[in-house]
């Protein structure tokens, strides 16, 4: 009788081995599309969006000089947060003015915008790199990948100290009422993202 048994041991492994790998290429097949190729992105996904605490932004950039290919790379993923950070920042302005009592409201958003688009051109030179990858080509070429990042609570900060200083905008400014649209508008971002 144990001799039955093991006897058939092999054939029950072949039978095991060939359903693992039958059931794998299911799954390989499942995740292909016929004519298209699955193309990874280096320094890109969900933990390089901008959250509730961070603006980021990556970028990618190829070149034959691989100083240069950094360069743009790193260019482009600045243009792309300070976009962003512009945008946001818009809104928050637009939210915040609506909900304070102020006396020229053109004069006051005009110098709100200003204030706001030099804190974001000074701050942009304080980003920190959160991920980098240097790839080469088949044809020699060099690829970067990049990510940034700029906290937004040094962003606020940043926009705290301009607007504080200006003397027109200081009479009608509350600090509180300002970061706490800024941190709805952040969240509101966060939640845009689907995260």
């Amino acid at each position: 009788m144990k001799k039955n048994v093991y006897s058939y041991l092999p054939l029950i492994l072949l039978i095991v081995v060939i359903s693992l790998t039958q059931c794998k290429s299911k799954k390989d097949v499942a995740r292909t599309v016929p004519g298209e190729t699955r193309v990874e992105v280096l320094c890109s996904g969900p933990e390089f969006f901008s959250d509730t605490e961070y603006f980021r932004a990556n970028s990618v950039a190829e070149s034959q000089n691989q100083a240069n290919s950094k360069r743009m790379a790193l260019s482009n993923a600045r243009a792309e947060l300070a976009a962003q950070i512009e945008v946001t920042v818009k809104s928050v302005l637009d939210n915040y003015i609506q909900d304070v009592t102020v006396g020229n409201r053109s004069e006051f958003t005009q110098r709100y915008e200003g204030l706001s688009r030099e804190v974001i051109n000074q701050r942009l030179s304080g980003t920190r790199v959160i991920c980098e990858e240097l790839t080469r080509t088949t044809e020699g070429r060099y690829k970067t990948y990049i990510a940034i990042e700029l906290s937004g609570e040094e962003m606020i900060n940043a926009m705290n100290q301009r607007i504080s200083s200006d003397e027109r905008l200081r009479v009608d400014y509350n600090y509180e009422k300002f970061k706490d649209t800024f941190n709805q508008e952040m969240e509101q971002m966060k939640q845009d993202r689907g995260y």
